[in-house]
């Protein structure tokens, strides 16, 4: 690999949920911090775990363990697989190449994961607020006769495709373990720009999506974009880690 031939791009993805903590990931892309807009060549290997500190981290920070390193053989795309596709509410195919031409968030989830359940509220809030100029689009790894019923008591607004029989083969085609829920961010191309596995918080969410609409305007390289996004995610992780050991603390000297 040549310094000018390659640059190494943050593609993040951040292990949130219980002890598992957070790991960010690093992909290997050709070109000097931009990706060729139709990219002929197979998916990259799955990433491997960084180890660099973040930018400006805390030095009072808890230590957060690191997950278990991804061994499968799985591969993560640099763009969306346009050609998934996954039946909606009326049983109507829709394949994921549909969506471009907005900023788009798939969620993938499902309606026994607990921090999925707890991420819906504030998806519903993001589609309210952005409307048509952001799509996002959750993809329900599980059974239509147990997703539309939740969804209507969630009061959820946006569009929902059904795993079911075919859920495992998109998973497979995002190189991503079964393990939820995790969230795909891309560009108006279909360029994913960001990855965020374990639950989305709204800081997080706000900040990838002010990455993907720089990218959108041309105002910020897609390398870039990853690699801003990658430090940041790790900083909000850290910041709070910080503020729960802070509030674990101040109620065990209450008691």
């Amino acid at each position: 690999m040549t310094p000018v031939g390659r640059a190494v791009l943050a593609f993040a993805l951040v292990a949130g949920a219980g002890p598992a903590g957070f790991l960010i990931y690093h992909m290997v892309f050709n070109g000097n911090h931009q990706l060729p807009p139709r990219p002929t060549s197979a998916p990259l290997p799955a990433p491997a775990a960084a180890t660099s500190a973040p930018l400006s981290a805390p030095t009072s920070a808890p230590e957060i363990p690191a997950a278990p390193t991804q061994t499968t053989s799985t591969r993560t795309p640099l763009r969306v697989p346009g050609d998934v596709a996954l039946p909606d509410s009326s049983g109507r195919l829709h394949h994921l190449a549909e969506y471009r031409g907005h900023p788009l968030v798939l969620n993938f989830w499902a309606t026994w994961c607990e921090p999925c359940r707890r991420e819906i509220p504030l998806l519903v809030a993001l589609h309210l607020e952005r409307g048509d100029s952001v799509q996002i689009v959750g993809i329900a790894e599980d059974f239509q006769k147990d997703v539309l019923p939740y969804a209507r008591t969630q009061g959820i607004t946006y569009p929902l495709l059904m795993g079911e029989k075919d859920g495992l083969a998109a998973v497979n085609a995002f190189g991503m373990p079964t393990a939820f829920p995790f969230t795909i961010f891309a560009d108006s191309a279909g360029d994913i720009v960001a990855v965020k596995v374990g639950e989305l918080h709204a800081d997080e969410a706000r900040m990838i999506l002010a990455k993907v609409g720089a990218v959108d305007a041309g105002k910020l390289g897609l390398g870039d974009a990853r690699a801003g996004v990658s430090i940041e995610l790790r900083n909000l992780a850290i910041v709070r880690a910080q503020q729960a050991a802070g509030a674990a603390g101040a109620g065990g000297r209450k008691s």
